[in-house]
């Protein structure tokens, strides 16, 4: 089945990450970075309450680990309403979304993850129920099919989606509120490290809380990973607080350099230099050598490489920048000369 189970106002979300899930923050006032957004959805939800309607429909985008689970679960805890989960891969036809349609509260929130993955049939279906709380159900077949509209009550639906631009133009018009979330800074990072440390009842220096965040990529979800594992390496290997060596030892066992890269960032940038002479070269190239998913370079391991300049994006592919010859410790080849045809003088 691809139902979820419901989950009443005040209850963690996301089954795929339990351990994300307790350090969840509750309340939108206990949300550490984007700030911007959140004011926005502050404002969105004490004008639903005031005027006493549904919460309007919400996408929010970005790279995986940045909040968008978290936004989309603290939203009813703000409502004081329930929330029910499931994820775009598992809505595969109309019919598997029609048990969730169905048993909607007044004001409750459906979210749907990886809603781009989300078929066009599936979609289409759902047009209706985000427009005018109802849908159309077909009965029977052929000659003697027929329609019937079915009232939902009135309901919110939170998307999630490391790609927007995959999602059909008339379903993105119809969220009423598009939230894009930023990477987070080393200054944030740092806060939530000791904020989940806290709630772990787990010890930890300002020092040792900026050099994991200053490895986490700009992502929560990853900084609480490295957390997880250093308060892990610390009471196997030493007693007391986790301290700025304690964390950097942790990290460099688990593999993460300084910059934050992990061994498939490293093996990334080593492929693409060693392999391709630095590119350009197509991203399904690059997941074919390095034995990844295409989907799982382009969301999980280019957005970060992109942002920090490790790479960039040619109509041609895929190029390393200095910056990741510098990280490999390798030298960067001289830039070529190009001639207006934009082939090389020397070539």
């Amino acid at each position: 089945m691809a139902r979820e189970k419901v989950i009443g106002s005040g209850s963690s979300g996301d089954d795929s990450h339990k351990h994300d899930a307790a350090l969840r923050p509750k309340l939108l006032k206990e949300v550490i970075g984007q700030r911007k957004v959140a004011e926005r959805l502050e404002i969105a939800v004490r004008a639903s309450k005031k005027l006493n309607e549904p919460l309007g429909h919400i996408l929010f985008d970005g790279p995986p680990g940045l909040g968008k689970t978290t936004f989309a679960t603290v939203l009813p805890n703000e409502l004081g309403t329930s929330i029910q989960l499931t994820s775009g891969p598992a809505l595969s036809k109309p019919a598997d979304l029609l048990p969730f349609l169905t048993n909607l509260d007044e004001g409750s929130v459906l979210f749907i993850d990886e809603i781009h993955r989300m078929p066009r049939i599936v979609e289409e279906f759902i047009y209706p129920a985000m427009e005018d709380f109802r849908i159309d159900i077909v009965l029977g077949e052929g000659m003697s099919a027929r329609t019937i509209s079915m009232n939902l009550k009135r309901f919110t639906l939170i998307g999630a989606t490391t790609r927007s631009g995959m999602l059909s133009g008339p379903m993105r018009d119809r969220f009423k509120m598009h939230e894009h979330l930023e990477f987070y800074s080393v200054e944030e990072l740092a806060t939530i490290v000791r904020v989940n440390a806290a709630k772990l009842n787990t010890p930890i220096t300002p020092e040792a809380a900026h050099e994991l965040a200053r490895r986490s990529r700009g992502t929560p979800r990853v900084a609480n990973s490295r957390l997880h594992w250093t308060r892990n390496y610390s009471a196997a290997e030493h007693d007391g607080p986790i301290t700025e060596p304690i964390a950097r030892a942790a990290l460099d066992m688990a593999e993460v350099d300084r910059d934050g890269l992990d061994k498939n960032d490293r093996k990334y940038l080593e492929t693409l230099i060693d392999l391709y002479a630095g590119g350009p070269t197509g991203v399904e190239a690059l997941a074919a050598t390095i034995n990844l998913a295409s989907d799982t370079l382009a969301d999980e391991i280019e957005p970060y490489l992109l942002r920090e300049q490790y790479i960039t994006r040619s109509p041609r592919g895929r190029v390393a920048m200095p910056r990741a010859y510098i990280a490999l410790g390798k030298l960067a080849p001289k830039p070529k000369t190009e001639d207006k045809q934009g082939g090389s003088l020397f070539d």
